[in-house]
C-alpha cells in the first residue's frame, strides 16, 4: 500500500452502541481544544513554564509512540519511508496541525512546515505571544512517533513557531548527534528524568511560598485579633461610619456585574484598596489584579506599558513584550489617577474599551482582551471635560458606577478604629511590641484633620510604632502636627452656643498645652489674666484646673 492510496477518514471509526472512538485501532477521545489551552495555562501558572513544557512534551512524546506502534500494526508500505511520512497526515486526523499534501517531513533539511497549529493557536490565545516556540504537544508527539518508526532517538524541535510571531510552524526532526551543543537546552524537556526534576522543583517552590504565605496570615491574624472588634470587613476595611458602609455595600454589589467602575477621592483615601475589594468580590477573583498609575509614566511609555509592543518599534525594543492589558487577562486593571492621561492616550484607551481588543505598538494586528477596566482618579473629571481636558465620551465609558471614597475627616467614627488596625499591621511588620494608644494619642488623633487622609494615618501610626519605647503609643510618639493640633469648628448635629464652644476649645488647648496656661494664652491670643478669668468661670465644669496664679504682665487687667 502507498501512502498516497491512505484515506485518514478510514482511521477513525465510530461506535455508537459502545460510545467508543477509535484511531487506528487504538481507542481515542475527543477534547475541547480551548480545555487544553485553559490547562495550558493553569500549568504555566502553577507550575512554571519549564515544568509545564516537560509534562506537554512528554505526554505527546507517549501518545506519538502509541501510534506509531498502532500503524505498524495495521499497514505495511511498499515504500520504508511512508511510514515516517505517515505520522503528519494522521496528526492532522486528530485536530493537531495542518500540513500540506506535497511537503517534504521533518526530517528533510528544510523541515516540515505547519500551516495551522492548535498548540500555538491556544498558546497565544490564553498566555500571548511567547518568547520561544510553543508546540510542544506537536514537537514531543512527532518525536515519539519518529524515534519509534526508526527504532532510534529522533528529537523534533521546532525552527519557526507562529506562537512567538512567525507566518508559520517549521518542525526539524534530527537525532542527538546532529543536533549538537546548538540547542542542548531545549532537548531537555523530551527526558523522563527531567520530568521529575522540574516537577520536585515546582512543587517545593510553591510548597515555601505557601508556607511562607502561611506564615504571614498568621502573624497578621494573630495582631489583628487584638484590633478585632475593629475590623468588620473581612477584607480588612474599616467601615463604621455610615459614608463607608455605603461606599462598601455598593462595591459589593457592583462587584458581582462585569461593568467598568471610576473611582473618585482625594489623594490617600484608599482607592486602590476599594479597587481591590470590587476585584476579590467579583468572578474574576482567581485572576490577576494589577495597578498602575499613570500619572507616574510619560505619554510614549504609557502605550507600551498598557498595550505592549513589537520587537523593534522603537530603540530597545530588542523583543516582543506584551502590555499590562494583555498581563491582567482574566482579571482586573486599575488605571489611577486616570485624569492625567493625554489627550491622544485617552483615544486609544476608548477605542481599546469599547472594541474590547487592543494593538501593540509597532503591530497591524488586533488582539482580543478580556479585562475589567477599574478607573481612579483624585481630580474632578467634569471640569476637566468643561475646560477640555478630559474626553466626555471616555469619562461616560468609564463612569458606569462611580464609587467615591469619603475624606478621613468626613468619617471621624473610622479614625480610632482605623489606627488600632493600621498600628497593628506596622507593629507586625517593625517586629515592636506595641500593641495600643494611650487616651491622649487617641483622643487627639481625633482632633487632627488629617488632609492627607488614610497615607497620613498610616505614615503617623508606623512612626508611632518606630519611636515607641512602651507597649502602647502615647502622645509624644505622634507627629509635630498632630501633637499640636486643636479641634476644628464643626456644625454637624445640634448647633451649640457660642459660649459653649468657646468653652470647648479653651478647654482642649489648655489639655493639648498640658495645663499650661501662658503658653495656652500665647497660643489664643489673649492675655494670661483674661485666660485666668475665663477659667475661673469654667471651674465648675473643670475641677482640676492648676491652682496657680497667672503672672501678669504688661496690658493685662485684673
Amino acid at each position: 500500500m502507498r501512502l498516497e492510496d491512505l484515506d485518514v477518514k478510514e482511521l477513525v471509526d465510530f461506535d455508537e452502541i459502545a460510545g467508543e472512538i477509535h484511531v487506528a485501532g487504538q481507542r481515542a477521545i475527543l477534547i475541547d481544544a480551548t480545555a487544553m489551552g485553559i490547562l495550558r495555562k493553569e500549568l504555566v501558572e502553577q507550575l512554571g513554564l519549564e515544568a509545564a513544557q516537560v509534562v506537554l512534551t512528554r505526554f505527546g512524546f507517549v501518545q506519538g509512540w502509541r501510534l506509531a506502534e498502532a500503524v505498524k500494526a495495521q499497514f505495511h508500505w511498499e515504500a520504508e519511508a511512508d511510514n515516517l511520512r505517515a505520522g503528519g497526515r494522521i496528526h492532522m486526523l486528530e485536530g493537531m496541525c495542518r500540513v500540506a499534501p506535497d511537503d517534504p517531513g521533518p526530517l528533510s533539511k528544510t523541515g516540515q512546515t505547519l500551516l495551522a497549529s492548535f498548540e500555538a493557536e491556544q498558546h497565544t490565545a490564553h498566555l500571548g505571544r511567547s518568547d520561544s516556540a510553543t508546540c510542544w504537544m506537536i514537537c514531543g508527539l512527532t518525536s515519539g512517533y519518529l524515534s519509534c518508526m526508526a527504532n532510534q532517538e529522533i528529537f523534533v524541535l521546532e525552527d519557526r513557531c507562529i506562537g512567538k510571531g512567525d507566518a508559520s510552524c517549521c518542525l526539524l526532526a534530527r537525532t542527538r548527534e546532529e543536533w549538537g551543543d546548538t540547542r542542548s537546552a531545549e532537548l531537555r524537556f523530551f527526558q523522563r528524568e527531567h520530568l521529575k526534576e522540574w516537577l520536585d522543583a515546582s512543587l517545593h517552590h510553591v510548597t515555601q511560598t505557601l508556607r511562607r504565605v502561611e506564615q504571614k496570615l498568621r502573624a497578621r491574624r494573630r495582631a489583628l485579633s487584638l484590633v478585632a472588634v475593629d475590623v468588620e470587613d473581612p477584607m480588612g476595611i474599616v467601615a463604621r461610619s455610615d459614608a463607608m458602609r455605603r461606599l462598601v455595600d455598593l462595591a459589593r454589589r457592583i462587584a458581582k456585574v462585569d461593568s467598568t467602575v471610576l473611582i473618585t477621592g482625594e489623594s490617600g483615601t484608599g482607592k486602590e484598596r476599594i479597587a481591590r475589594l470590587v476585584h476579590d468580590e467579583s468572578t474574576r477573583a482567581s485572576g490577576p489584579f494589577i495597578a498602575v498609575n499613570c500619572g507616574a509614566i510619560t505619554e510614549t511609555l504609557l502605550e507600551s506599558e498598557l498595550f505592549g509592543h513589537a520587537r523593534g518599534a522603537f530603540t530597545g525594543a530588542v523583543q516582543d513584550r506584551p502590555g499590562l492589558f494583555e498581563a491582567a487577562n482574566g482579571g482586573t486593571l486599575l488605571l489611577d489617577e486616570i485624569g492625567q492621561v493625554s489627550p491622544a492616550m485617552q483615544v486609544k484607551l476608548l477605542r481599546t474599551l469599547q472594541e474590547r481588543e487592543l494593538r501593540r505598538v509597532g503591530e497591524n494586528r488586533n488582539r482580543p482582551i478580556n479585562v475589567r477596566v477599574i478607573a481612579a482618579t483624585n481630580s474632578d473629571l467634569t471640569t476637566d471635560i468643561a475646560s477640555g481636558r478630559f474626553r466626555k465620551d471616555l469619562y461616560y465609558r468609564l463612569n458606569v458606577v462611580e464609587l467615591h471614597v469619603p475624606p478621613l475627616r468626613d468619617r471621624r467614627e473610622d479614625i480610632l478604629p482605623l489606627a488600632r488596625v493600621l498600628l497593628a499591621e506596622a507593629a507586625l511588620r517593625l517586629r515592636r511590641p506595641v500593641t495600643g494608644l494611650s487616651p491622649r494619642a487617641a483622643d487627639q488623633l481625633l482632633r487632627y484633620d488629617w488632609p492627607g487622609n488614610v497615607r497620613e494615618l498610616e505614615n503617623a501610626m508606623e512612626r508611632a510604632v518606630a519611636l515607641s519605647s512602651v507597649n502602647r503609643t502615647e502622645l509624644d510618639d505622634l507627629p509635630e502636627e498632630i501633637r499640636h493640633a486643636v479641634p476644628s469648628p464643626s456644625v454637624s448635629g445640634a448647633v451649640k452656643v457660642l459660649e459653649d464652644v468657646e468653652r470647648e476649645y479653651i478647654l482642649a488647648v489648655l489639655d493639648l498645652n498640658g495645663g499650661n496656661q501662658t503658653r495656652t494664652a500665647g497660643m489664643l491670643g489673649i492675655g494670661t489674666a483674661t485666660l485666668y478669668r475665663r477659667l475661673k468661670k469654667y471651674c465648675a465644669l473643670r475641677r482640676n484646673l492648676p491652682p496657680a496664679q497667672p503672672r501678669r504682665r504688661a496690658g493685662d487687667h485684673p
